[in-house]
């Protein structure tokens, strides 16, 4: 067995303890080891033997850190991420890397300077709705894909309460926050696109950042795929439909791995990430007679924590992460322009 990753979280908020703790503590690959509050010690409630500090300064000195999971507000990610390369720390940054193709090409230039890995966090290619279309296109069944969309569809109409959200900084905004996500899977499944038109602005009365984003990407093939992120859809509709000659796949978001882990279940329980009932992906297929069927595809488990497994094979064995360098450039260029 490799000696674990000795890991450390930047924060301890929704992010820390829902999407990175339960996994670097029940991944045998991980050990998790520090985080980083200013004030509230919320940490020793789930996990007492992990230290909690309140300066980055005496975070980065522990020279028993080999990672550190930048799970801060998007607008630091560069200058954390850089400051834990210095320190000779690999990173796992959170989605979006950076807020400019600049920032997030100087992380990638330190990384190597320093032979560090400097990985993306983009847990949406494991959700059990997004495993369920790639894998209905990687079959064929669809034929040639002419068309897909990606929607996030939400109602939200007054200004949240996280402020960090709601002030117009470098990175803010929905689309930085789920268009990257959306961004990420179609790149993910089509590679990158040849040309991109892009709307993005605000609606909600007050709102200082923009909560509406919709984006037109052309890939090679004829390919079009259309992504929308919208505060303000009273009605959502299905996050994933994708047509081809073949036929049209529809699928509704239903990846329960984020309710699960607010609710406390850990990934390693025998039903953690399992589609709900009645969330059954529809295909419908014609064949060369123009006959139709219909047939209900129930959804493979998602597995975040498979995410987990390939920063481990990064550091310890050299392996390629899923999320490379050019994907990371090519979303960011279109979230920034």
């Amino acid at each position: 067995m490799q000696k674990p990753i000795v890991t450390g979280l930047m924060a301890y908020g929704m992010s820390g303890k829902v999407f990175h703790a339960p996994f670097i503590s029940t991944h045998p690959g991980f050990e998790f080891k520090a985080v980083i509050e200013r004030t509230e010690k919320r940490v020793y409630k789930d996990f007492k033997s992990v230290t909690s500090y309140e300066s980055i300064k005496d975070f980065l000195a522990n020279d028993e850190l080999e990672l550190i999971i930048v799970n801060t507000p998007n607008n630091t990610h560069f200058d954390f991420a850089k400051q834990a390369l210095l320190a000779g720390k690999h990173v796992l940054i959170e989605k979006p890397a950076a807020t400019s193709v600049k920032e997030a090409e100087e992380l990638f230039k330190i990384g190597r300077e320093v032979g560090k890995k400097v990985l993306i966090y983009h847990n949406r290619r494991w959700s059990s709705d997004f495993i369920s279309a790639k894998n209905i296109i990687q079959e064929g069944k669809l034929g040639e894909i002419i068309e897909a969309h990606f929607r996030f569809d939400r109602y939200k109409n007054t200004i949240g309460p996280k402020l960090f959200k709601e002030t117009l900084v470098p990175g803010s905004g929905m689309f930085y926050d789920l268009g990257s996500h959306l961004i990420d899977q179609a790149i993910s499944l089509f590679g990158k696109p040849i040309s991109y038109h892009k709307v993005v602005d605000a609606y909600r009365s007050g709102s200082k950042v923009d909560d509406y984003g919709t984006v037109h990407l052309q890939f090679p093939n004829k390919i079009n795929v259309f992504i929308t992120i919208s505060l303000l859809v009273a009605d959502p509709q299905a996050g994933l439909v994708i047509h081809g000659t073949k036929g049209s796949y529809i699928k509704q978001f239903c990846d329960t791995q984020e309710e699960q882990l607010i609710a406390g279940i850990l990934p390693t329980d025998n039903n953690f990430g399992k589609e709900p009932k009645n969330m059954e992906g529809k295909l419908t297929l014609v064949n060369e007679r123009g006959e139709k069927s219909v047939v209900m595809v129930p959804s493979s488990k998602g597995t975040f924590m498979d995410l987990f497994e390939a920063v481990f094979q990064s550091i310890r064995n050299d392996i390629e992460f899923p999320v490379t360098e050019e994907d990371i450039l090519t979303q960011l260029g279109i979230l920034e322009k």
